[in-house]
């Protein structure tokens, strides 16, 4: 993959991988926002498995912790996120209940920071694709709600 060594290969497919499943994600929730959320929501908290999984392989390949640490932050994003949408089933988007989205927004942004950002270390053309992509899914999540 672009000449990058095969820890960084695995990073940036898997970073671009969520921001691009994040994209189709959004674009499809908009027109049935709750009935899409509550159906197949579930399918981006799941993806923390494989986040987690490759996160395990980039500490034990020794990248720095810049690299693997947001595999593990969607876990706990995930796991939150799960817990309020499926088993408390509060619906905390409409109305909007800060004290749910704060922390839900937090555990995302540093999830998506820790991909973005560390791709400035691997390379800062990525970075700037996965700029536009990031910008793209912002503006396809909150013009969903």
């Amino acid at each position: 993959m672009l000449g990058l060594k095969k820890m960084d290969a695995i990073f940036v497919g898997w970073a671009f991988f969520l921001q691009i499943a994040l994209i189709i994600h959004f674009a499809l929730r908009k027109p049935f926002f709750e009935s899409y959320t509550l159906q197949f929501g579930w399918i981006i908290y799941a993806l923390c498995i494989p986040a987690a999984i490759i996160s395990i392989v980039l500490l034990k390949g020794g990248k720095s912790w810049s690299f693997w640490l947001g595999g593990f932050l969607f876990v706990i994003f995930a796991i939150y996120g799960y817990y309020v949408d499926y088993v408390q089933h509060i619906p905390w988007r409409n109305p909007l209940m800060l004290r749910i989205m704060f922390p839900y927004v937090t555990l995302y942004l540093a999830t998506i920071m820790f991909y973005w950002w560390s791709l400035a270390l691997i390379s800062r053309p990525l970075w700037f694709v996965y700029a536009f992509l990031f910008i793209i899914s912002t503006t396809l999540n909150v013009f969903s709600h």
